[in-house]
């Protein structure tokens, strides 16, 4: 798969979240999380929620599950999750991602 990011992106810290085949770096700020991901392999997320989620594929698909609607998205596609609402996703080989939560403790990152 090729690099969709830029050095400036790469430098970031990585994210720690654990699933197979994830390249992830955060972009931190004091009230939210700026995410850049790289999915190399086919990963499946269960069932939960947080707040507020909204993103734009870059490349690849997803299918999110969100409060119980099933959608496709695709290179160009946004998406929008209100914080509280229950999702899911399938995500394909090959999916890349900007990712914005409105949480500043979404993830952390890995120890270098």
């Amino acid at each position: 798969m090729p690099d969709t990011f830029p050095l400036p992106v790469t430098n970031l810290p990585e994210a720690d979240i654990p699933i197979k085949g994830l390249r992830a770096y955060i972009s931190q700020a004091d009230n939210h999380q700026i995410v850049f991901m790289e999915f190399a392999e086919e990963a499946v997320v269960g069932a939960h929620s947080h707040e507020s989620q909204w993103g734009i594929v870059l490349e690849g698909q997803i299918e999110l599950t969100i409060d119980g609607v099933k959608r496709l998205y695709s290179k160009g596609d946004r998406y929008f999750i209100p914080k509280g609402i229950t999702h899911s996703a399938k995500i394909f080989a090959g999916y890349t991602d900007i990712t914005f939560f409105n949480q500043a403790d979404r993830y952390k990152a890995k120890s270098r």
